[in-house]
């Protein structure tokens, strides 16, 4: 759902509260929201506004005018008419606006890759909760590869993560001993509706993992 919200461009909490996904709370509380002086909900120039709106001015209100760089279309057509490009990146860190957001980009660029007819993905994660963020990041990431590929007409290579300050919390401690306590699981099978060739156009429901294993779930607190 998160990558959902970041591919439409939204940066208004409510979209993911009304789908039950409760990650950015911690960010979007009306104490952050005053802070900012921003209605209910708004987080201002997060990640969906830099992939489908960078650089984008600004209205009195604080509200943005759809007068961006949209990137993520740009990378598309780039892919799809130029794939031996060395320049298929996308940028979610805008200096300019990286402090007037309570959470500034962790995953802060990502850079596609083709050869021999795959679609690779390579990640920078500038910060990186180890325990809760970056298995997070990883899953989003793989998908968004798999969803790219197939809009791209592409075959899947791999993806890659790069980390800069990587992190275990104090209050991740335990749970991460746990996690690594446990035997991992076969792997699920990615299966994504084959209808689906705009990028724009995936719906939660296109997207399926099959034969899904998993361990009990492991709670821990965000560290805000």
């Amino acid at each position: 759902i998160e990558l959902l919200w970041f591919l439409r461009g939204d940066t208004n909490v409510h979209y993911l509260q009304d789908n039950k996904v409760s990650i950015w709370n911690e960010w979007s509380t009306a104490e952050q929201t005053a802070r900012f002086g921003r209605p209910a909900g708004e987080l201002g120039p997060v990640y969906g506004h830099q992939w489908r709106n960078f650089g984008a001015t600004k209205n009195a209100d604080g509200s943005y005018n759809h007068d961006g760089f949209d990137q993520l279309k740009w990378l598309v057509n780039e892919i799809k008419t130029n794939p031996n490009s060395r320049r298929l990146i996308v940028s979610g860190w805008n200096p300019c606006e990286a402090n007037e957001v309570a959470l500034p980009p962790c995953h802060t660029l990502f850079q596609f890759f083709v050869q021999n007819g795959k679609l690779s993905c390579q990640l920078y994660q500038r910060s990186a909760d180890i325990f809760l963020g970056v298995p997070f990041n990883i899953a989003s990431y793989a998908l968004l590869t798999h969803m790219m590929a197939q809009v791209c007409d592409l075959g899947v290579g791999d993806f890659i993560w790069t980390g800069g300050d990587c992190h275990l919390y104090n209050n991740h401690i335990e749970q991460a001993k746990l996690q690594l306590s446990r035997e991992p699981l076969p792997l699920p099978q990615l299966k994504l509706n084959p209808a689906i060739n705009n990028l724009f156009d995936f719906k939660f429901e296109d997207i399926e993992l099959i034969n899904y294993q998993h361990h009990a779930a492991i709670k821990a607190d965000v560290a805000v």
